[in-house]
């Protein structure tokens, strides 16, 4: 390259946006290493490429800017005087771009230093402990905060962004959020052992399970929104015996007698064993559903929430 070579000495900078006029970072990096080394080989080598590659980055560079920068001789490579001084300025774009890559690693390590998780009742009872012991294993600088209601309340929050990741057990997964099921779960009727139900000897028919006041979870949570959708065929839930808004609670009075209720077999798995509760068969409608997680439309979660999804076996 030579002071006189008139494709980068007449060339004009092309009109338009700024990116198409200022030379990318890694040109910079270059001729910054050849102003230093004295050698564009030397230079090449430092920066990772081949010296043919270095070359033709250089001369791009000098088109781009329709202005010589380096001369080569047998001695080494040394700048022009317009590649000095394009290097000084060069010098204080990587210098900008070196403070704002450290701005966003330090951004970036302050988002993977908490999570934030909001989950049902269900899934942050039984399944989301395990999730988080084996997250901690991999992630043992990362603070968890978890936000336990029921899933409609769960789908709010992530889609308002104070959750950075949700698990709901509903049926369908509101507008704003993106989904993946992350695993599957049964309701199932229960009762006290004292129940007549608990000594039927034919399954519970779909439509005597509608018409029956149940022991039930609120309204809005994935284990409601489920029955309610299961049943509508069947003439709809009756109005419940007792609502509330835990599962523990409904466990509670159903084991004390108050009455039958439906809840998911994760939850009544210890209660069965244990002949606490006696499971009741049911004929005629589908109790079956998905567990998913759930997050704000757009990119896939990153970080620690990526990492707590790909735990479920989902991510």
């Amino acid at each position: 390259m030579t002071a006189d070579d008139p494709a980068a000495r007449t060339r004009p900078a092309e009109p338009g946006l700024l990116a198409h006029r200022v030379p990318d970072l890694a040109a910079l990096e270059l001729l910054l290493a050849v102003a230093r080394l004295g050698s564009l080989g030397r230079a090449a080598r430092e920066v990772g490429i081949s010296q043919p590659a270095a070359s033709g980055r250089i001369r791009s560079t000098e088109r781009q800017l329709g202005v010589t920068l380096v001369e080569r001789s047998p001695r080494g490579s040394r700048l022009t005087e317009a590649g000095a001084l394009v290097t000084d300025w060069a010098r204080r774009i990587v210098e900008a771009a070196e403070a704002f890559d450290a701005g966003v690693q330090a951004l970036r390590g302050r988002r993977d230093s908490r999570l934030r998780v909001a989950a049902s009742m269900t899934i942050a009872e039984y399944l989301l402990p395990g999730w988080l012991v084996a997250l901690r294993s991999e992630r043992p600088g990362t603070a968890v905060s978890l936000l336990a209601g029921n899933s409609a309340a769960v789908a709010g929050q992530v889609r308002e962004g104070s959750a950075d990741l949700g698990f709901v057990e509903g049926l369908a997964v509101p507008q704003g959020l993106d989904e993946v099921v992350v695993g599957h779960d049964r309701l199932v009727v229960v009762t006290a052992p004292a129940h007549p139900w608990a000594r039927r000897r034919s399954p519970l028919r779909a439509a005597e399970l509608a018409a029956t006041p149940l022991i039930l979870r609120e309204k809005g949570s994935g284990t409601r929104q489920v029955l309610d959708a299961a049943l509508a065929e069947h003439g709809g839930l009756s109005a419940p015996l007792l609502e509330f808004s835990s599962t523990t609670a409904v466990k509670a009075a159903a084991v004390s007698g108050a009455g039958p209720s439906v809840l998911s077999e994760l939850a009544v798995r210890e209660e069965l064993a244990a002949g606490r509760l006696a499971r009741v068969p049911v004929e005629g409608v589908r109790l079956r559903r998905d567990l998913r997680a759930v997050w704000r439309t757009g990119p896939p979660p990153a970080g620690p929430a990526r990492d707590l999804l790909s735990l479920t076996g989902r991510g």
